[in-house]
């Protein structure tokens, strides 16, 4: 029997209410809930083990985010119709959680927590990337597992110019701010997100009207858990400690400690500083405990000793920046490393930079396709195409190590999506025909490589001629802090990543902002310590630009003479028809004459015509023969015309594609001609004007002879009067006519009759 359900509604502050509820489902997790927004249902699950594994010296959370296509109502569309590993959209949303939970835990809780949230109900309009963390949240509120204190997320758009808690897919349409938050009652944890270039003093206005949302949320769960009677929160095994062994290894290594982080020497070398002094203790432990030749440390002591001299290590590396405002590398708190770039660094792809800021260094190209290489992005509630992707490569050689080569993992993904979300802001709009794929393959890295895809990325767009509004720049910002004093830190080191107390990355033009990502270790970051690092990254992050400006100062006015080549038009939707033609003839036909490869949709009742080929000669000509089929000839409007056939009466010619007219042979030349023969030859290329069409046929009537120059003393024939007339005083009627008898005067306009008479010939098509 199901135990009674124990639930929590609240606004969130326009009216719409969301409900968590513990108490019914998955009771034998350590912390079970359901978070509920009109129809979209999460379920967030979290089971903790008792005690840690053996040797376990990290803590291993995992944080899982899926969509059930049941959810939607939707079967899955691959080979084996059910859901597989978790897409790009799940790890991004998988990653937002993870990182807003991580420092909930205590430093020295080393039992491995699973945290999973599964959407069992969809909303179309409810996004629940941005219940998730909520969800998860609540599940470990409602648990004795130990975290230090709750925490929620929202996301805050700008919509209209209005800020938005939580907005609906469709109102995202219209947003120009997007940033998901975490944030506890006291202080912001995690930001992520992007914007069409907003201000400093815009992103800090939204951050602040998100926190006051999220201590709302945080209530809630707290009074959940109240409501559900949770007890105390469990013990759990301590790592053993051993002071003496800690200070005599701060003893041994401090002034060499001292010496190394103000060396200012390149990562390799300091690595390999740090591994001698790691030595020269283990050997002094050696000679305290009497070890002999051959001899060495037990196990636990050797463990606990690398421990311990990687704290001294943060303490030493924390206080001297500090204090003294000096780094590992001798820059000051806002200098950024050497930069050096290029552009066409590689013969073949369509576009590529190399982008180099100190040791970290990103090799990015560009690659241009067609339609028909849109990325299809699938989740539970929509499937839609993007025209823009971006992927992001680690290798292991980047960072000196042997490792496996794998698939990209969850850190590629979302280092990926963060380049990908800031450059799309500077993207041309819809008219842009190429589907485009940017790879940035780290070569180097120490220090903000994600930061690097996002420049080098700016720069190979340029390269590559995609009309990219304006560069993009990125700077990653740390943060040292003991609670009292704090200092930020402009284009962070790997080192100084690990030993500091955040990781906050800023894109953005010189307008404004286009991504943020920000992670925190501690509590402690006020709105005025965020205020401060987005000023002084933006004082980086111009630094940057101006390098970037002075290697590319804007997009190539055109593609590569390599690169395939893409135009769009716009068409009447009545036209797409004739396009294909029956059966495809038509569009096969041109594709297959000039060598390009067409795609047209219909969208928004009109036609849209894209034309892919490898070089312009075949693309011009498939576009002006689509051009012709779907335009409408006007009269007095003169054509290039090609003849096509040669007939006694004059000539078929094509002046629009799969148009053809008549050019008699009277409205060839002012001079009469018997015969086209060494005037017109099949194929020839002839300007000639649409003078009309039969009313009758609708027909084309086509001229030549009237573009050009009449002959000096020529006289026009004065018009036939109609209705006859006294015949008797028109005289010899061969006289002016030059002698003809009716018998062998040249056949009249629309007289022709074909030898073997009966049908009709296309001569009625004259002019």
């Amino acid at each position: 029997m199901l135990t009674q359900k124990i639930s929590k509604t609240f606004d969130i502050g326009d009216g719409r209410e969301v409900t968590i509820e513990t108490g019914r489902l998955a009771r034998q997790a350590d912390g079970s809930v359901t978070v509920r927004m009109g129809n979209s249902i999460l379920l967030a699950t979290v089971v903790a083990t008792e005690e840690p594994k053996p040797g376990q010296d990290f803590f291993p959370l995992s944080v899982d985010y899926m969509e059930k296509f049941a959810s939607a109502g939707r079967i899955p569309g691959s080979f084996f119709k059910r859901e597989g590993r978790l897409n790009d959209y799940e790890v991004l949303t998988s990653r937002l959680i993870d990182r807003a939970l991580r420092p909930l835990f205590p430093e020295d809780y080393f039992c491995e927590v699973q945290v999973i949230i599964t959407l069992i109900s969809s909303d179309a309009e409810i996004l629940p990337d941005a219940m998730a963390c909520l969800a998860a949240s609540a599940a470990l509120a409602v648990s004795t597992i130990p975290i230090k204190e709750i925490i929620s997320e929202v996301r805050i758009s700008r919509i209209n110019g209005q800020y938005k808690i939580n907005p609906t897919r469709s109102e995202m349409a219209q947003s120009d701010m997007d940033f998901m938050v975490a944030a506890t009652m006291d202080n912001i944890m995690m930001v992520e997100g992007e914007a069409k270039e907003c201000s400093e003093e815009e992103l800090v206005e939204a951050l602040g009207i998100a926190h006051e949302a999220i201590k709302v949320q945080i209530r809630a769960q707290a009074e959940l858990r109240d409501m559900a009677g949770v007890g105390p929160k469990r013990d759990y095994p301590k790592p053993v400690q051993k002071e003496e062994l800690r200070a005599r290894v701060e003893a041994i290594a401090r002034k060499q400690m001292e010496d190394a982080s103000r060396a200012r020497q390149s990562k390799a070398d300091r690595k390999d500083t740090y591994k001698k002094i790691q030595e020269q203790v283990m050997e002094a432990l050696r000679q305290d405990a009497g070890l002999g030749e051959g001899e060495s440390l037990p196990d636990d002591v050797k463990k606990l000793a690398k421990t311990y001299l990687a704290d001294l290590q943060y303490y030493v590396v924390r206080e001297m920046i500090l204090n003294d405002k000096v780094r590992l590398d001798g820059r000051g708190l806002e200098d950024v490393r050497p930069l050096d770039m290029e552009v066409d660094v590689l013969p073949t792809p369509h576009g590529a930079a190399l982008f180099t800021r100190g040791e970290t260094q990103s090799l990015t190209t560009v690659t241009l396709g067609t339609p028909l290489d849109e990325l299809l992005v699938e989740s539970a509630a929509n499937s839609e195409y993007s025209k823009f992707i971006l992927h992001y490569n680690f290798p292991p050689f980047s960072t000196g190590e042997v490792k496996f080569l794998r698939g990209p993992g969850r850190r590629e993904v979302g280092h990926g999506n963060l380049a990908l979300r800031s450059l799309k802001q500077m993207m041309p709009a819809g008219d842009f025909a190429y589907t485009v794929r940017v790879v940035s393959d780290i070569l180097e890295s120490n220090g903000s490589s994600s930061m690097a895809t996002v420049c080098a990325g700016s720069l190979a767009l340029m390269d590559a001629g995609v009309p990219f509004r304006k560069h993009v720049g990125g700077v990653a910002m740390g943060l040292i802090t003991d609670g009292q004093r704090y200092a930020v830190l402009t284009d962070i080191l790997g080192d100084e990543d690990h030993l500091g107390d955040m990781d906050f990355k800023v894109t953005g033009t010189r307008d404004g902002i286009c991504g943020i990502q920000m992670d925190i270790k501690v509590d402690g970051l006020t709105l005025e310590i965020m205020s401060n690092a987005l000023q002084q990254a933006k004082r980086g992050r111009m630094h940057i630009l101006d390098a970037m400006h002075n290697c590319i100062a804007e997009a190539r006015t055109d593609v590569k003479p390599h690169a395939p080549r893409m135009v769009k038009i716009v068409i009447d939707r009545e036209y797409i028809g004739a396009v294909i033609g029956p059966q495809g003839k038509i569009i096969q036909e041109i594709q297959r004459e000039t060598g390009t490869t067409i795609n047209i949709e219909e969208k928004n009742n009109q036609g849209e015509v894209g034309i892919f080929g490898v070089n312009k000669e075949g693309v011009d000509k498939a576009l002006a023969w689509i051009k012709g089929i779907v335009s409408v000839p006007e009269v007095g409007t003169e054509y290039e015309a090609t003849v096509k056939t040669i007939q006694p009466y004059g000539a078929f010619v094509e002046f629009l594609p799969g148009k053809q007219g008549l050019l008699h042979i009277s409205e060839v030349s002012w001079k009469r001609l018997e015969t086209l023969e060494g005037v017109l030859n099949e194929g020839d290329v002839v300007k000639v004007k649409l003078t009309g069409t039969d009313p009758k046929t609708g027909k084309f009537k086509l001229s030549r002879k009237v573009l050009l120059p009449k002959p000096e003393g020529y006289v026009e024939r004065p018009a036939r009067e109609e209705g006859g007339g006294d015949r008797r005083d028109r005289g010899d009627r061969g006289g002016d006519r030059g002698g003809f008898r009716r018998d062998d005067r040249p056949r009249r306009e629309g007289g022709f009759r074909p030898q073997g008479g009966g049908q009709q010939s296309e001569g009625g098509n004259e002019a």
